[in-house]
């Protein structure tokens, strides 16, 4: 895990990224749709700040959380949707100032947890550099939604270490979510950086083994783009799996996205 001042700092590098993206849009270019199918910009921008709101109460409210928290789960199939609905309703200005107002509220909560301490979340129990690397790479990768929206090509950055390592460590739950055992063995996961260094994750003579660039991985973790369409090269059965399956976000199985060639 990161150190905590510097997981936070990306991850407000990474909102400011996103956030000149979208800060001088037009009210129309808002109502872009996303590949996120039934989602424009506004859903993926509002999807962010409803999630800083939920991890914010988190941190700071534990009571409060839980109440949200059951509310979710009594619509489990909705609740994601149904925050994305709501805050893509609001009008321009007001979302975008409800974004950036909240997300400096989490980063002052998130810096403020005494080392070692955990609040509760929608899975596990998060501590705050692992609720800033979840919202680094949830913002990453609703910041890719967008992008593709617009036609933008973003030039990848090392702040990717982050989804990497998420993406990782989410090996197992990704098996597990769509009930199949977790693989017994470990991975090597061996990714080109952005900036030319690698990124190495498990014992370097595991059988089951993933390289490529580490742009491709985070696409692939976070769902934005087809294995088919990654140049990630897996060698072994239950690795070669694992990128079919793989998923960085905690929730139901993901849909992934369709391949290039259309098929899924």
């Amino acid at each position: 895990m990161s150190d905590p001042v510097v997981v936070l700092d990306d991850l407000r590098d990474e909102s400011d990224e996103l956030d000149r993206l979208v800060g001088e849009l037009s009210e129309e270019q808002w109502g872009t749709p996303t590949p996120a199918p039934g989602w424009t910009v506004a859903h993926q921008i509002a999807h962010l700040a409803w999630t800083d709101r939920a991890a914010l109460l988190a941190a700071t409210d534990p009571d409060a959380f839980a109440a949200e928290a059951g509310k979710a789960l009594a619509a489990p199939d909705r609740f994601v949707d149904d925050g994305a609905e709501e805050g893509a309703a609001l009008p321009v200005a007001e979302l975008l100032a409800r974004w950036r107002e909240g997300r400096e509220r989490l980063q002052g909560a998130l810096r403020a947890v005494p080392s070692g301490a955990r609040f509760p979340w929608y899975g596990p129990p998060m501590s705050a550099p692992a609720m800033a690397t979840a919202r680094l790479m949830e913002t990453w990768a609703h910041g890719q939604d967008v992008a593709d929206a617009l036609g933008i090509v973003r030039a990848p950055t090392d702040r990717l270490r982050h989804v990497a390592w998420i993406g990782h460590r989410a090996r197992d739950y990704a098996f597990l979510v769509r009930g199949l055992p977790a693989p017994a063995e470990p991975f090597r996961v061996e990714l080109v950086s952005p900036g030319g260094e690698l990124w190495v994750y498990g014992p370097e003579g595991a059988a089951q083994r993933v390289t490529g660039t580490a742009l491709d991985f985070c696409l692939l973790v976070t769902q934005r783009v087809h294995r088919d369409d990654t140049a990630l090269v897996a060698v072994g059965s239950d690795a070669e799996h694992w990128l079919t399956i793989a998923q960085a976000f905690a929730g139901p199985a993901g849909p992934g996205r369709a391949a290039a060639t259309g098929e899924v």
